[in-house]
């Protein structure tokens, strides 16, 4: 196990080495932005798949409404902000004043609609969240992670104290997090395809 601080050893670095043509990356995670893949957009273009679970309910449309009641605003950070994430957060306006969206946001749509599947917990139960790499030669699982955006990444500055995020490449870690993955993958009565 090696540990990523995401100052001095990047998240974004690793997985970038990490990530050889034809490789199967799984994500749970709160948020995907389209920075996340302009960072990686070598290496994401090469794999083979990308499986993408929202870990909270994000482009459900049961969950769909205009207005959020205001207990809920107390306590959680309302979908909107999840959803918004896509197209870079709040830490990634840097990123956004550069006026490059709409070019990132087509060669990302074009590249999701060939290599990556999403899918969003419809429920409410809390999940981990974390990434699983499967190459032909090794097996890598990170974790924990928050989202898959460019300060998550370590690319940009965000306002967490720290960002830690534990690499494992010991087969019996990883196997239990690719059948954790699987599993829930495959459960229709959590997930919803969003893609």
């Amino acid at each position: 196990m090696q540990i990523l601080d995401n100052v001095n050893q990047l998240f974004g670095a690793d997985l970038k080495a990490t990530l050889t043509p034809k490789a199967k990356l799984k994500i749970a995670a709160s948020c995907f932005s389209i920075y996340a893949y302009a960072a990686l957009k070598k290496e994401l273009n090469s794999i083979g798949s990308l499986e993408f679970i929202f870990t909270s309910p994000t482009f459900v449309p049961e969950q769909a409404t205009d207005k959020l009641k205001k207990e809920q605003r107390e306590f959680y950070i309302p979908r909107i902000s999840r959803e918004s994430s896509l197209y870079g957060s709040e830490f990634e306006i840097h990123l956004r004043n550069q006026l490059t969206q709409r070019a990132i946001a087509k060669e990302c749509a074009d590249w999701i609609r060939s290599k990556v599947t999403f899918k969003s917990n419809k429920t409410q139960a809390p999940m981990q969240q974390f990434a699983h790499v499967q190459t032909a030669e090794d097996s890598i699982a990170y974790m924990p992670l928050q989202g898959f955006t460019a300060v998550d990444l370590g690319y940009q500055k965000g306002n967490a104290v720290s960002n830690f995020i534990n690499r494992m490449g010991d087969q019996s870690f990883t196997q239990q997090y690719l059948s954790l993955f699987d599993n829930i993958w495959h459960d229709q009565q959590r997930l919803e395809d969003v893609t």
